[in-house]
């Protein structure tokens, strides 16, 4: 909603833009290209010819080389000569074929005794879908009140008439009895071509706007985990995050078991997940409020945690100052594991020196925490994929498609948070160097 100002142009535009020749087919819209650019190079112009794609690019080459009129191809596969192409485009008699991304940012200087013979002239062989692209195109030539002339060659062939326009122009060609070659050149034709634009683009605008609207979704979800990574990776915060993580986990197990007064199975779970026994009994689980067991379980598995990366410190750190006396190397591998996951930990050999166990330990959780961040968003964004496909049967049901994919992303993410906490809590409290 921000107003927009239309600069006018610094001198007045003296360029020519000629009404859209329309042919039947694409061979004699080619032709006529063809006939055209021989016209303007007789005439001492140079010619500038735009296309729609590379094939049709490399196809005029051909026709061209075959009347034998010189001329320069321009597009992606060349793009080292591109500069030098299109400074020399505006020479007398000389044609540019490029295709509409070519050469942009270049300035076409004429040559001399090319005003006199007319400017530089635009040949479009195609409407493109966005009337964006062939005003860029157009406006190639007539830069700074330069004179010049545009003009688009368009067949019943083309992709875009095919899909919007042709249905309504053929039988009208039919009805004047077009011969072989002729060709049709109305107002009236050119604007029913821009209105097709205009269709394609409000389609085009339409797809982005979905595609934002189930980005939006993703965008909350990715700044939460980005924030979580960021964490991770410069460590400051590290600590707290994996506290966080040992809590909640410990109250939704216990939440879980709560439920169906269960506390052979929270037993049994604690220990396989956090590698500790239960600090309450059976009498107390069944009577006590949720927060306090979970307040009671944290301390416990804290307390562990802590002698445990306290005793891992101990026993690598005379290995890793007997490694940085000895050698040159900046860092150490810890290979680290929890019976199921294994990974190696970088260790730098001076950081550990100067800081002891701390950074060890520091280490390990940064990178296992990392790890699994990372492997657990990239699970969690294929599920989104598949399930952005799937909720497009939604339609068949009178449904918005966008609204279940919002409610069913929020359960996939608490999934994805819930199991990157359960693997790192376990992997941290039961792995072994």
């Amino acid at each position: 909603k921000l107003d927009v100002v239309v600069i006018p142009t610094n001198k007045p535009i003296a360029r020519i833009d000629a009404e859209d020749l329309i042919y039947k087919t694409k061979r004699e819209k080619y032709n006529a290209v063809i006939d055209k650019i021989q016209e303007f190079v007789s005439e001492g112009r140079p010619v500038l010819v735009g296309t729609t794609s590379v094939e049709v690019s490399e196809l005029l080459s051909k026709l061209l080389t075959r009347r034998g009129i010189k001329h320069n191809v321009l597009n992606a596969k060349l793009h080292a000569k591109e500069a030098q192409i299109v400074k020399d485009a505006g020479q007398a008699g000389t044609v540019t074929i490029a295709t509409n991304m070519a050469g942009r940012g270049t300035d076409i200087k004429l040559g001399p005794g090319v005003k006199e013979a007319g400017g530089l002239a635009i040949i479009g062989t195609e409407r493109h879908e966005s009337r964006r692209v062939d005003r860029q195109l157009r406006g190639r030539s007539g830069r700074q009140g330069d004179n010049g002339s545009s003009q688009f060659f368009v067949s019943l062939e083309d992709d875009l008439m095919r899909m919007f326009g042709s249905e309504r122009i053929a039988p009208l060609m039919d009805r004047l009895g077009l011969q072989e070659g002729e060709v049709i050149q109305h107002s009236m034709i050119t604007k029913q071509i821009e209105k097709a634009q205009k269709k394609v683009e409000e389609n085009h605008f339409g797809t982005r706007k979905h595609l934002l609207e189930y980005d939006d979704v993703m965008n909350s979800q990715r700044e939460a985990i980005y924030e979580k990574r960021r964490h991770a990776l410069f460590g400051e915060r590290l600590s707290i995050d994996i506290n966080n993580m040992m809590y909640d986990l410990g109250e939704s197990l216990i939440e879980r078991f709560q439920e169906v007064s269960d506390y052979e199975g929270l037993k049994l779970e604690v220990l396989s997940t956090m590698g500790i026994d239960l600090p309450f009994e059976e009498d107390e689980f069944k009577r006590s409020k949720l927060d306090v067991l979970a307040e009671r379980l944290f301390d416990k598995a804290l307390e562990v945690y802590n002698n445990k990366t306290r005793i891992i410190g101990e026993r690598t750190l005379p290995i890793i100052e007997n490694v940085h006396k000895n050698t040159q190397y900046e860092n150490i591998l810890i290979p680290f594991t929890d019976g199921k996951k294994s990974m190696n930990v970088i260790v730098n050999l001076k950081k550990a020196v100067e800081n002891g166990a701390k950074e060890i330990s520091l280490s390990v959780e940064k990178f296992i925490t990392l790890g699994i961040i990372d492997e657990s968003w990239k699970e969690h964004l294929r599920e989104l994929d598949e399930l952005k496909h799937s909720v497009q049967n939604a339609h068949y049901e009178q449904k918005d498609p966008l609204l279940i994919y919002k409610l069913e992303s929020v359960t996939l993410f608490d999934a994805m948070v819930d199991k990157i906490n359960n693997q790192t809590v376990s992997i941290l409290m039961r792995g072994q160097i």
